[in-house]
């Protein structure tokens, strides 16, 4: 039988190397809880969101096949359902699979980050064709006086036409 444990890369890491995994859960260990949490294949997603959900640092999902295991494992009820626990360090060599899992926190973090800096950097070269077509609108007026302000507000929508388009291939090229 297969089941699953989420576990951080480093810790999974170290634990190759040493020859024995006995992390239970985030900053649990297995003296901590006396088992090592794992779930089914049909529980190890909530299992995910529920309690990894904040995790920035890499995961990994280990696929354990339990007839490999050194340790004793069985499945406890849990509330209305019931989860495998192993009461013992996982061997390495019962790891047939380490899936590396993307943080859930961190896209939504870059997500947020990457939209704000896109809209700031669109707002400003916004702002800097708004202040040039002024500064064409003024000089033109002066130029041409009051009596000309047709044509300075055709030169202004010319000249703001003009730098929009120049400025903004830049920003769709990125």
């Amino acid at each position: 039988m297969l089941i699953f444990h989420i576990a951080e890369r480093s810790r999974w890491e170290a634990a190759k190397q040493a020859g024995a995994y006995a992390w239970s859960t985030l900053d649990k260990t297995l003296d901590d809880e006396g088992f090592l949490h794992a779930s089914r294949e049909d529980q190890w997603e909530a299992v995910r969101e529920r309690y990894y959900a904040d995790v920035r640092q890499p995961l990994v999902l280990l696929v354990i096949d339990t007839d490999k295991l050194t340790s004793p494992w069985r499945e406890d009820p849990v509330g209305d359902d019931s989860y495998p626990h192993i009461y013992g360090p996982l061997n390495p060599a019962a790891v047939v699979e380490a899936r590396p899992l993307t943080s859930t926190a961190e896209p939504s973090a870059s997500f947020f980050r990457l939209f704000l800096g896109e809209a700031a950097y669109r707002m400003g070269w916004a702002l800097l064709s708004m202040v040039a077509a002024v500064v064409v609108h003024a000089v033109v007026r002066s130029q041409t006086g009051d009596g000309q302000a047709f044509v300075a507000a055709l030169a202004t929508l010319f000249a703001g036409a003009v730098l929009a388009t120049v400025l903004y291939r830049p920003i769709m090229r990125r």
